[in-house]
């Protein structure tokens, strides 16, 4: 199997885009390469990263993005493999909107599965196409910044690029995410 890679500088540390030809499938920072690579090969076995440039124009996306057009990156076409709830919970992630937040307790509740929560945070932890599958707009049920895999300072920074105000203490403010983090759908 071949697979496109190209890196993109950020703000926030280098990161790695990988797509199949038709939609991304990977998109992690540099930093944790070894991981990214680990999970591509679970999931495809024998692989091969080809250098590309811009593949799917996912790079050109994410440099808008990272320059404020805080929607680039919402019609990336993103396929992350995974099990059929992973699937569920990636597609509900790429459903809340840039700007806001909202608790895994409520993510779980929006897929009619309000006693899942955990699963639901274990499969937002697992989401191989960060950013562009928002996994840094899910955050506690008291409005704090919990897990992301590229660390909980990338994390602060995306939901600050977005827009959503955060206290000293890591809380997503009434006036922004914790409204939506608080909707129970």
């Amino acid at each position: 199997m071949k697979l496109l890679i190209d890196s993109v500088a950020s703000p926030i540390g280098d990161i790695l885009v990988v797509a199949d030809g038709t939609a991304l499938v990977a998109l992690e920072f540099a930093a944790v390469e070894g991981r990214m690579r680990r999970a591509l090969r679970a999931r495809y076995g024998g692989l091969e990263l080809v250098p590309a440039r811009d593949p799917l124009g996912a790079c050109s996306r994410l440099r808008a993005y990272f320059a404020g057009d805080i929607r680039a990156l919402d019609d990336v076409p993103a396929d992350g493999g995974g099990t059929p709830f992973q699937r569920r919970v990636w597609s509900a992630l790429r459903r809340i909107p840039a700007g806001t937040t909202m608790s895994y307790g409520a993510l779980a509740r929006r897929l009619r599965m309000p006693t899942a929560t955990r699963a639901v945070g274990h499969a937002n932890g697992q989401n191989p196409i960060s950013i562009v599958v928002p996994c840094h707009r899910v955050i506690g049920s008291d409005g704090t910044l919990t897990g992301y895999g590229g660390g909980l300072d990338r994390k602060r920074w995306l939901l600050e690029h977005e827009g959503v105000r955060l206290s000293r203490k890591g809380r997503t403010s009434p006036a922004r995410g914790a409204r939506e983090s608080r909707r129970s759908d």
